[in-house]
């Protein structure tokens, strides 16, 4: 099971971004080549190099 947060130094920082659309609290699921939000299926497409 993957983790939403780690931990720098004494930081806790989080891992995923938030959906845009449902706001800080719902976290967007981390895909190959995308980032979906479970709850209102917002997709947001990663930059490719």
């Amino acid at each position: 099971m993957a983790t939403l947060y780690g931990v720098e130094g004494e930081k806790v920082v989080r891992k995923n971004p938030y959906c845009p659309r449902c706001g800080p609290g719902t976290f967007m699921a981390d895909h190959k080549d995308r980032f979906v939000c479970g709850k209102c299926a917002y997709t947001q497409s990663k930059k490719q190099k």
